[in-house]
């Protein structure tokens, strides 16, 4: 379960070789897109078909780490949502701008739902399982902010600079 750091540590490699390898032309606009492209292929592309592969495979392994109830047929669903933003994160290497937008959208209503979920689970059955309030949760809230801060910086700089 610890591979919950591997993503977010994988994307800041990446996001810092892109950023060498651009030296040239890196300025907060172009670092804001290479941010972008990375948290979007490495965190929501590799991360969520990771967890579609945890909850359709190993759903007991998964629920036992979360404190839920083993055996549980909603696991198959968390799995194809998953599977879904994991293959919208890699579309994203291709294709940019609204499908961006969309693809943040949907993937943070999913994450901060589903952190929302282990929160109330924390407050109401006192579960306090490290899949539960842990990584998970805290990736669960951080990462889809990040998007959505460098989605609007993005965006804003992309107008000021077409117009």
């Amino acid at each position: 379960m610890e591979t919950y750091y591997l993503w977010p540590i994988l994307t800041v490699l990446i996001i810092l070789g892109l950023s060498y390898r651009n030296r040239s032309s890196l300025d907060s606009e172009k670092f804001a897109e290479i941010a972008l492209l990375s948290i979007l292929t490495v965190q929501v592309g590799l991360g969520s078909l990771w967890a579609f592969l945890g909850h359709a495979f190993m759903p007991d392994v998964i629920a036992t780490y979360i404190g839920w109830p083993t055996g549980s047929p909603f696991q198959l669903e968390v799995a194809f949502a998953n599977l879904s933003f994991g293959v919208l994160g890699l579309l994203s290497w291709k294709f940019r701008g609204e499908f961006w937008m969309a693809t943040i959208i949907g993937f943070s209503v999913f994450y901060l739902g589903a952190a929302y979920g282990h929160i109330m689970d924390a407050l109401i059955n006192l579960n306090y399982s490290p899949g539960n309030i842990g990584a998970p949760l805290y990736i669960d809230i951080v990462i889809p902010l990040l998007l959505i801060l460098l989605l609007v910086y993005h965006r804003k700089f992309s107008r000021k600079s077409q117009g």
